[in-house]
């Protein structure tokens, strides 16, 4: 289905591949490991799903530009290898990355698991990338700004879009990782030994990252678990919550008109309000 993308990997390859697997969780993305009879491994990045295909070029690039600025770092990124951006060569705006060691573990919540999060958090946000990440973009558009036919408490969503239609508080500029959270942790034991998903990496306040990471707990969890989190990395950084942040991360979650949501799950939508109702001031 891919044989042009994956001609174009071998091509900026050391080694012959003998092996070619899908992987699954990525929305946006068919996400494709390739081994070598090295016995490295290596992912082919292909923005297929709309829409974000159509700015797959600005996506590919950014990945590649913030995974070459963390080489030096200790961030456990995966190394930029080849990038196709325009899809010229491979059919679909395409990034070839290095396979970093681990597997996604979506379970743990436990108070040394989640400090390891809040730590490995607390270092990506002391990166200072040249040149620096372009400004931190909202997801809960105003068009989102519309009371769920599901939800339980209308005025607390109300409350929520009520605060954002204020203007944000001030905060240090930031290089964040913008969708931190466990679906882009992988794990090695009881070691985090990769993060992967740098498309929409950004600069702007460290709390928009914990707030979406403690959002994505929540939804796992419950949001005792996802306080727990945000109380760890304000241990570690001094950083205290900003309920702004929080509240806009939340109600981002929300589905445009006219879009699908991003899940039904009854549980999942009862903890995303129970979420909110924790963290609007």
């Amino acid at each position: 289905m891919y044989d042009d993308a994956i001609a174009w990997a071998r091509s900026h390859l050391d080694h012959p591949v003998h092996e070619v697997r899908p992987l699954v969780g990525g929305r946006t993305s068919a996400m494709l490991a390739l081994h070598d009879r090295s016995g490295r491994g290596s992912v082919l990045r292909l923005i297929t799903e709309e829409p974000w295909r159509t700015h797959g070029a600005e996506l590919a690039t950014r990945e590649s530009v913030t995974q070459r600025s963390l080489t030096a770092t200790g961030i456990p990124a995966p190394r930029s290898i080849a990038l196709d951006p325009a899809g010229d060569d491979t059919g679909h705006p395409a990034h070839l990355m290095s396979l970093v060691p681990g597997s996604p573990d979506e379970v743990r919540c436990d108070d040394t698991s989640l400090a390891a999060i809040a730590g490995l958090l607390a270092s990506i946000h002391e990166v200072v990338a040249t040149p620096a990440p372009r400004d931190y973009q909202s997801w809960a558009w105003p068009a989102k700004w519309v009371v769920p036919t599901w939800a339980s408490r209308s005025g607390l969503w109300q409350s929520a879009f009520d605060l954002l239609d204020t203007d944000p508080p001030a905060f240090r500029p930031t290089f964040l990782h913008r969708d931190f959270g466990p679906h882009n942790l992988l794990w090695t034991g009881e070691e985090i030994t990769g993060i992967v998903d740098w498309v929409e990496t950004s600069t702007g306040p460290a709390w928009l990252d914990v707030a979406h990471c403690s959002s994505n707990i929540a939804l796992r969890h419950g949001t005792d678990a996802a306080q727990r989190f945000a109380a760890a990395y304000t241990r570690l950084t001094g950083v205290e919550r900003e309920p702004y942040w929080d509240v806009m991360d939340v109600v981002g979650f929300l589905p445009p008109p006219g879009r699908e949501p991003m899940f039904d799950d009854p549980t999942q939508l009862a903890r995303l309000e129970e979420h909110l109702a924790r963290v609007l001031p």
